[in-house]
C-alpha cells in the first residue's frame, strides 16, 4: 500500500444538522512513536490521543490551541497532547516502554496500559484572560469512548469517537487515525438511530484505513450525505525551540544557574514533548546567567 499524506477532512451532513471529522495520523504518530521510543501498547495509547488531539485542535479558530492529559492508574503514567488550529500535534508518555499482552478480544491492550481509574483533562486557550478546563473520569481507558464521553458531559454534544492505531510486528506504525461525528440539535429520533446503527456497524477505523480507503470514503459509510467542507495537513509540529529553552534556563535564577556552572560546567535541556535535546557549554551558561541578573 502507498504511503498516503497525513490530514484531516472535515464536513457535514444531514442539512448541517450533524458534523464530522476523519484523520489519518499515521505519520504522525510514527514520528512520535521513533522520538520517545514507545512500544507497542503506549504507541496506541499515545497515537489514539494524538489522533483525537488532531481532531479537536480543527474545531479551533486562528491561534486558539489546546492541550489534554489523560491521567489513569495503568503503567504508562500520563499522556500529554498538545494541538492548535494549524494541524501541528505533539505528545509523550511518562513510561514509554510499556507494552502487555494482547486482550481477549486479541488488541493491544489500551485500557490495560491507561488504566480504567483516573481523569481525561482538556484545557483550551481561546485567548481570553481564562483558559476554558473540562474534565471527565476515565470511563473505559480506551479512549475512543473516554472522549466520547468527554464531549457528552464537558461539551453537552452527542459524539461518536473512532480512534485507532495499527503496530507492525518490527513495533512501527502500520496505520493510525479516527473520525468523531457530532450530532447537532434538529435531528430526529429516527435519523439519530440511523447514525448509531452506523458507527456500530462500521468495521475498525485502522481496518479500513489499512484496505486504503480515504477518509471521505470512511465518512460516507457512516453518513452517505456527507459534504466535505475542509481538508487540512495533519503534522507533528513541537513548539519548543532553542530560545524558550534558553527563557526557561533564566527562570531557574542566578543561584541554580552558578551551581550548574560550577558543578557540570554545560547543561542539557530536553523537550518532554518531542524529545529534542538542547546543548548549552559553560560559555553560553555564563550569557544566561547574565541575563538572568538584569
Amino acid at each position: 500500500m502507498e504511503n498516503k499524506q497525513d490530514r484531516l477532512i472535515r464536513g457535514t451532513a444531514m442539512n448541517g444538522r450533524v458534523r464530522a471529522f476523519a484523520v489519518r495520523t499515521t505519520a504522525l504518530v510514527e514520528e512520535l512513536r521513533r522520538r520517545h521510543d514507545t512500544w507497542p501498547t503506549a504507541t496506541a495509547a499515545l497515537g489514539r490521543t494524538l489522533t483525537a488531539a488532531g481532531m479537536m485542535g480543527a474545531m479551533l479558530k486562528g491561534k486558539e490551541k489546546l492541550s489534554i492529559q489523560v491521567k489513569g492508574d495503568g503503567p504508562i503514567g500520563q499522556i500529554v497532547v498538545e494541538a492548535n488550529s494549524f494541524g501541528e500535534v505533539t505528545g509523550y508518555v511518562t513510561n514509554p516502554h510499556v507494552h502487555l499482552p494482547s486482550n481477549s478480544q486479541g488488541k493491544l491492550d489500551v485500557a490495560g496500559a491507561v488504566g480504567r481509574e483516573g481523569y481525561l483533562h482538556v484545557t483550551k486557550d481561546l485567548g481570553l484572560k481564562e483558559p476554558y478546563r473540562g474534565s471527565v473520569p476515565i470511563i473505559s481507558g480506551e479512549l475512543g469512548e473516554d472522549f466520547t464521553y468527554y464531549f457528552a458531559v464537558s461539551e453537552q454534544t452527542p459524539t461518536a469517537v473512532g480512534l485507532g492505531v495499527l503496530v507492525a510486528p518490527d513495533n512501527s506504525v502500520l496505520v493510525a487515525g479516527g473520525f468523531i461525528i457530532q450530532l447537532l440539535p434538529g435531528l430526529s429520533d429516527e435519523e439519530i438511530t440511523a447514525i448509531e446503527q452506523a458507527v456500530s456497524a462500521i468495521p475498525p477505523v485502522t481496518t479500513l484505513l489499512d484496505q486504503g480507503l480515504e477518509l471521505e470514503d470512511m465518512l460516507k459509510q457512516l453518513l452517505p450525505d456527507v459534504e466535505v467542507l475542509e481538508e487540512m495537513d495533519i503534522k507533528f509540529r513541537c513548539q519548543c525551540s532553542r530560545e524558550r529553552v534558553e527563557q526557561t534556563l533564566v527562570s531557574l535564577g542566578q543561584a541554580e544557574l552558578e551551581r550548574l556552572i560550577e558543578e557540570d560546567g554545560q547543561a542539557e535541556v530536553v523537550c518532554h514533548f518531542c524529545n529534542e535535546a538542547y546543548d548549552f557549554d559553560r560559555e553560553q551558561l555564563q550569557q544566561i546567567l547574565e541575563q538572568a541578573m538584569k
